[in-house]
């Protein structure tokens, strides 16, 4: 089945395409596609800005279509930066930011989580939403130089920040994963 990723963004392409071609589906970039939009995402949660990619490139192309919307919410900034992960501050410096917004902050006050949101546009053009999160808390330092955004300074359960783990041990646990593999199980239970 041919899905198309609305998104430009080749490390979330990347991860979608680990994720789903080796259970059969093709994935198409946007471009790949034809459609070269940048929609402004304005909505207030990650449902809302997830629904707005995929219908903007949905009208485009008239094909399925999955769109995701993701951030940090850091429990001790009441979810921020939440919504605006990735307006919060310039791309390589993310992490430092949120290092100085926690400065004096214990270990047991950082907790924090990866949600993502897919919508996911049918054949019929009726929207589906799928979640995914995963938990960990925010490190003092940065570590590893996997992954992309946030990942150096988010520390997962096993000890070791997002970026110390390679991708197929990242994809077993991300935010992103546990959000398609919602999807997954959605077309394995017959739907399309």
């Amino acid at each position: 089945m041919k899905l198309v990723l609305a998104s430009n963004n080749a490390n979330k392409l990347r991860e979608v395409k680990q994720l789903l071609e080796p259970l059969g589906f093709e994935i198409l970039s946007q471009r790949e596609a034809g459609v070269v939009i940048e929609p402004e995402e304005n909505g207030s949660t990650f449902a809302e800005n997830s629904a707005i990619k995929a219908r903007a490139v949905y009208n485009i192309c008239k094909m399925p279509v999955i769109a995701d919307d993701s951030g940090l919410c850091v429990d001790y900034l009441n979810g921020a930066p939440g919504v605006f992960s990735a307006r919060y501050a310039p791309e390589n410096q993310l992490c430092d930011k949120l290092i100085a917004e926690l400065d004096g902050v214990s270990a047991q006050n950082r907790n924090a989580h990866f949600a993502c949101v897919i919508c996911y546009i049918d054949k019929n053009a009726k929207e589906h939403f799928f979640e995914g999160k995963v938990f960990g808390t925010i490190g003092f330092e940065k570590k590893g130089t996997n992954g992309f955004g946030y990942d150096p300074v988010f520390v997962y359960k096993n000890g070791k920040t997002l970026a110390q783990m390679d991708s197929d041990e990242k994809n077993m646990i991300s935010h992103r994963a546990n959000a398609l593999k919602a999807l997954v199980e959605y077309f394995e239970n017959g739907n399309n």
